[in-house]
């Protein structure tokens, strides 16, 4: 079953549950059809105008009792139906042909009847020269030759079961012919509904095929197929859309590290021909050059450390625990003072507890205090506060443009005015991937007074959660 096409197992799921129905209302339709002819056979048998008493006594006196039906009989019926059969029953288990072409056998059941012992009469079927009979066996008040009897009426059970027969095989013929609709209608209904999964199947191999992510599925209604459809459409737009960065990523990280490459290989190749044509480099421009060496392997690590904190941050999400924001903004004050040690750096940090990555987070706080550290004048203030979840991170620097707010997010975005000064224009990006992970929002905006203020909310707690308390 697994081996067969979508469609093909649709219709046969579909003839199967037709044909499941059809057997059970032909059963049913047979079953029914049956008891209501046995019951308007069993009728037929008791009514009162069936049986003749008079016409079996006179009968009696007339031709005398004839225990077995004649051979052959023209006479015409004594009774309403010419298929009925009826005899006389003595209580001895003798009996005498009244009617028909077979002689009914006589039971217990007829003896009883006749002796008065079932009054109200008995149903019976039995078994005369290879037919079945439908037996109904009634009282009476006649008495042949000192001995009370019963009358006996039998019809064959073919009235009943051969229009049963034919009822089969009607039915039979009608379900052949629904199962087989049915087929035809589930194959026609699978092909027309798994239409839109051929296109998206099609599409599918044409991605796989060629690598095209533009593809994209036209879309009617709102059922299962659209949603598909919509599915796979906002699929291949991610995909595309990451692609599209990752392109970016790897020509923007080309073009940053082409600067401090080429200006790298400047001076090694400098020192190189100064030792190559023993012409000694003065001192003094031998140590410049010597710290620009340094200053642009310093730059190139750091570059790298972002790209690889940047990789790292899309390839997977970070495991997310409690941790306490205000430690963490304590360290990251620490390191920030090293790197400005001429800046006072004031904080006023409350406790406070969000789920986040304590790594990932103390680089996006120190990050934000590089850029504070970066644009201070010589000698200036910066304010850390935090309260209720809310870190704030104000410096008196010359501040950030309007105009270019809106794009100090994107990586490997720098200002024209800070160009000259080192970095990898990479760190607001991780700043905003790291809060953006901690389920929290981070934003810059001009500063009253001047300067720049950043403020990263994060969703958290004053207090730490009980599971995440030290043990005493």
């Amino acid at each position: 079953m697994r081996r067969l096409a979508l469609r093909s197992r649709l219709a046969l799921l579909t003839a199967a549950a037709v044909a499941v129905a059809v057997a059970a209302a032909a059963f049913a339709c047979w079953f029914i059809t049956r008891d209501q002819l046995m019951e308007e056979l069993d009728k037929s048998l008791r009514q009162p105008d069936t049986i003749s008493f008079g016409v079996i006594n006179n009968t009696l006196r007339q031709d005398g009792c004839h225990p077995n039906a004649p051979a052959r009989s023209d006479a015409p019926g004594r009774f309403i139906s010419t298929t009925t059969s009826a005899q006389v029953v003595l209580a001895d288990g003798t009996s005498c042909w009244v009617q028909g072409h077979i002689t009914i056998p006589v039971t217990d059941a007829d003896r009883q009847v006749a002796s008065q012992q079932l009054p109200d009469g008995a149903l019976h079927t039995v078994t005369a020269d290879g037919h079945k009979l439908r037996v109904y066996t009634a009282p009476t008040n006649i008495v042949v030759n000192g001995v009370p009897a019963a009358v006996s009426v039998a019809r064959p059970l073919s009235d009943v079961t051969d229009p049963l027969t034919k009822l089969a095989w009607l039915l039979l013929a009608v379900a052949g012919i629904g199962v087989v609709g049915a087929a035809t209608a589930g194959l026609w209904v699978a092909r027309t509904g798994l239409r839109p999964v051929d296109r998206l199947t099609e599409a599918v191999e044409h991605v796989a095929a060629t690598e095209d992510l533009n593809v994209r599925l036209p879309v009617e209604g709102e059922d299962e197929i659209a949603r598909l459809g919509q599915s796979f459409n906002a699929m291949t737009a991610a995909l595309a859309s990451s692609r599209d960065r990752q392109q970016q990523l790897i020509a923007d990280a080309g073009h940053e590290l082409r600067t401090p490459l080429t200006s790298l290989r400047t001076n090694i190749e400098l020192l190189e021909r100064s030792e190559a044509t023993g012409r000694a480099i003065p001192p003094e421009d031998r140590r410049a050059l010597l710290a620009s060496v340094k200053a642009q392997m310093t730059e190139l690590a750091a570059l790298i450390g972002d790209l690889q904190e940047l990789s790292r941050a899309d390839a997977a999400a970070p495991s997310l625990t409690v941790v306490p924001l205000h430690e963490i903004a304590g360290t990251a004050l620490r390191r920030a003072r090293l790197r400005g040690p001429g800046l006072t750096i004031g904080a006023d940090l409350a406790p406070w507890y969000v789920r986040g990555e304590a790594a990932a987070l103390e680089r996006a706080i120190v990050n934000l205090l590089d850029n504070a550290v970066k644009f201070s004048p010589p000698s200036g203030a910066i304010d850390v506060a935090l309260h209720e979840g809310r870190l704030s991170v104000r410096d008196h620097g010359p501040g950030i443009p309007a105009e270019e707010l809106p794009h100090v997010f994107e990586r490997f975005w720098r200002s024209p005015t800070a160009r000259s000064l080192p970095g990898s224009g990479l760190g607001l990006s991780i700043v905003a991937r790291t809060v953006q992970q901690a389920g929290g929002t981070v934003t810059l905006a001009p500063a009253e007074g001047g300067g720049t203020l950043a403020t990263v909310q994060l969703p958290g707690a004053p207090t730490a959660p009980p599971e995440t308390l030290p043990e005493t």
